[in-house]
């Protein structure tokens, strides 16, 4: 089969949403025998057993009744659609929401206070302001080059985030803005006004106790 055309490959290049069920099956089965694929046992097993609603009722034993599939191969089908359908079952963990510099200070203090390097971040957030994810930009002394927009909003896009809040400690402890600080924030402002993602505010974190440039005015 072309490179292009299997399973896993199409996965890593394209996503798996894109993938039919029976390529993700082929996946789960991971090798074919002598005479079939992978895809080819994967459509086998679907065929017989008419879908994966019926494959997530059989017992591991009746699935390895199908000719090359074995009981190591239905073992790993049944555990990855135990997880599926254990995550289905489960309700969805309510996200955080960002309504004040202090929400989103207090989300970030614990982790950010003691750190001894510069750690530029981002709160990703939806349209509703609920918290999508935290993301770390980058590493070391803020200025304009460590902080290049291309990174902090290529994340912000692929989590299609509507608005981010950006967030740096100060090892020193005190949280006061430098002017390189004003200065990245407004680079990257202008820039999130271009894409159509709004920087919301700029928190600074010390020791225990932070800055929001928003309620500062100062961007």
């Amino acid at each position: 089969m072309p490179i292009d055309l299997r399973p896993r490959e199409r996965l890593l290049k394209d996503g798996v949403e894109s993938l039919s069920d029976m390529e993700l099956m082929a996946i789960l089965l991971r090798t074919g025998t002598a005479s079939v694929s992978a895809i080819e046992l994967a459509a086998m097993l679907l065929s017989q057993f008419k879908g994966l609603r019926s494959i997530l009722d059989a017992t591991v034993e009746e699935l390895s009744t199908v000719k090359g599939v074995g009981l190591a191969k239905a073992a790993q089908v049944k555990a990855a659609l135990e997880l599926g359908r254990r995550l289905a079952s489960r309700p969805a963990e309510e996200k955080p929401c960002i309504k004040s510099p202090e929400d989103a200070a207090g989300l970030v203090m614990e982790d950010m206070r003691y750190l001894d390097r510069e750690y530029f971040r981002a709160l990703l957030l939806n349209t509703k302001n609920h918290v999508l994810g935290l993301e770390t930009i980058s590493i070391g002394t803020l200025n304009s080059s460590s902080v290049h927009p291309r990174e902090l909003f290529r994340n912000a896009i692929k989590r299609s985030a509507a608005a981010l809040i950006l967030v740096h400690n100060h090892p020193s402890g005190d949280p006061t803005p430098s002017r390189e600080d004003l200065a990245v924030t407004k680079r990257l402002e202008e820039t999130g006004k271009i894409i159509g993602i709004e920087v919301l505010d700029h928190i600074i974190i010390g020791d225990n106790k932070f800055v929001s440039l928003k309620a500062k005015g100062l961007f």
